[in-house]
């Protein structure tokens, strides 16, 4: 467990008890419209934050890996609660390459983290290969059209992984050799 899921905890038991405060405060209130509506916003968040405290509570127990390599290729598993099958698999004869960056991030030790990327198509690989910083960011982001089709295989590796990078490129360069484009330092 890590000081954000620890955190998260804290957050949602404040949260739960805070609206379990409005459902009280409005039951005292009795049948008048201010009472009724700290029952109605307390019973709202109630679920609201119950179910995120399930939620965060059972992915830590949970503990499912993000990035799984096996003969088939590489898997990123579907989070809890729902089932391990229901994620994706990208085929190993797809991967035309692997790509290891840098990105200064919040919350981290030095202000950096690894992010390892698999890559699908000639384009993205030539991408990495020569572009500056900015262009090489913008492939661990969602909302950047250009580098969309990398970011479904695109993995930040926590510091509590089992594997760090160095390991999860060699087990991947076991089951396929493709080429290793390490750019976290240019």
């Amino acid at each position: 467990m890590t000081w954000r899921d620890a955190w998260l905890l804290v957050a949602s038991l404040i949260l739960l008890a805070a609206s379990a405060a409005f459902v009280a405060g409005g039951v005292t209130g009795g049948a008048t419209l201010g009472g009724v509506m700290f029952s109605v916003f307390g019973f709202a968040g109630l679920a609201l934050f119950g179910t995120g405290l399930f939620l965060s509570a059972g992915q830590m127990v949970a503990r499912r890996p993000v990035l799984e390599l096996d003969a088939d290729g590489v898997r990123r598993t579907a989070r809890w609660p729902l089932p391990r099958r229901a994620g994706k698999t990208l085929p190993w004869d797809d991967v035309r390459a692997i790509a290891a960056l840098r990105r200064g991030v919040d919350g981290t030790r030095r202000g950096e983290l690894d992010y390892v990327v698999f890559l699908r198509t000639p384009e993205l690989v030539e991408m990495a290969r020569t572009s500056e910083r900015p262009r090489l960011v913008a492939m661990t982001m969602r909302d950047v059209p250009a580098t969309a089709e990398a970011v479904p295989w695109c993995f930040a590796v926590e510091r509590n992984w089992d594997a760090k990078l160095p390991r999860i490129v060699k087990e991947a360069r076991a089951r396929r050799r493709v080429p290793v484009i390490d750019r976290r330092t240019k």
